[in-house]
């Protein structure tokens, strides 16, 4: 990526304590101001505090990585998934279109089912199969319908060196025990957090750049809309799995690992049902922006190299 350069006004941020909120506070600073209201002040299932806190603050972007992410509970809590990651962001849309911010929001594969044959493209007809994946869908057309200048990342299996994620749980795990059974018919792409923060300081960039210190819905105007950004390359997450303890085991030779088995979808009942197929084709993000997501595997080796 370019030298970072300072855009024109404020960066609003949420979820910024999240797993990729935490990388893109660092990732944005250099780009501007970046404001991380604490939830006492912006609380996403308080509609009045995020209108409050736009019209105050009156910021040239709004970046919202927060969201509802609890996949299984949200079966049980749907009214709470949706106030979050529908209700607040047709907030934000809505008060980011009366002051011409620019908003960019992180969606998920889960808004697909899962039983497409190759990687899903943006026009692909959605059908979620669970709460957790209609919610964020219904975010989606919330922001779209706002008519705010907005650009939506569509993101899988989001990692990273800190939080709490799969990378992380099974690597614990593996120390513990000597038999690990993992999930080996749901296909992917692991993505780094930091990936993703990097992609959307450089898109941010480039959006600053067209729009040259003028307003953000011209300069926006023929790229807004949802794009795909996830790890290149495709695995399961017992091949997630396999490739963390494998690295691991190079760095850490004298430890010993658990073995670690495939076992199928329909072996691990979940309470939400997960798409088999979560591949995303992101051709659409190098040609509009010209940046592609690193392989998966590689950005895995700097992650294990920061724990």
């Amino acid at each position: 990526m370019s030298t970072p350069k300072k855009t024109t006004g404020l960066i609003l941020l949420t979820g910024a304590t999240g797993q990729v909120g935490s990388e893109l506070l660092n990732t944005l600073s250099p780009l501007g101001e970046v404001i991380d209201p604490p939830r006492s002040t912006l609380d996403l299932t308080n509609i009045q505090s995020i209108r409050d806190t736009i019209r105050t603050l009156r910021p040239r972007w709004i970046v919202n990585p927060a969201a509802y992410t609890a996949v299984d509970k949200a079966e049980s809590e749907p009214d709470l998934a949706y106030a979050i990651n529908r209700d607040a962001i047709r907030a934000i849309g809505e008060e980011a279109a009366t002051i011409g911010a620019g908003v960019i929001h992180f969606s998920t594969d889960y808004v697909f089912d899962g039983t497409g044959t190759k990687p899903y493209v943006e026009t692909d007809p959605t059908n979620p199969v669970s709460v957790y994946g209609a919610s964020k869908l219904a975010g989606e057309q919330a922001l779209a319908q706002t008519g705010a200048a907005h650009l939506i990342f569509r993101t899988s299996w989001v990692y990273g060196a800190t939080g709490k994620n799969f990378l992380l749980t099974i690597l614990k795990l593996a120390r513990e025990r000597e038999h690990l059974r993992i999930v080996g018919d749901q296909h992917g792409a692991p993505t780094w957090s930091r990936d993703l923060a990097r992609m959307t300081a450089h898109v941010i960039e480039q959006a600053e750049a067209a729009a040259n210190g003028q307003n953000l819905a011209a300069a926006l105007a023929d790229s807004s809309g949802i794009y795909h950004a996830s790890g290149a390359g495709e695995t399961t997450w017992h091949g997630f799995a396999a490739e963390a303890i494998r690295q691991q085991r190079e760095r850490e030779p004298n430890t010993r690992f658990a073995e670690i088995e495939a076992i199928t979808t329909a072996e691990y009942p979940t309470p939400a049902k997960r798409p088999a197929s979560s591949r995303l084709n992101c051709a659409k993000l190098q040609q509009q922006f010209n940046w592609r997501m690193p392989d998966w595997s590689e950005s895995l080796r700097h992650v294990l190299a920061e724990l």
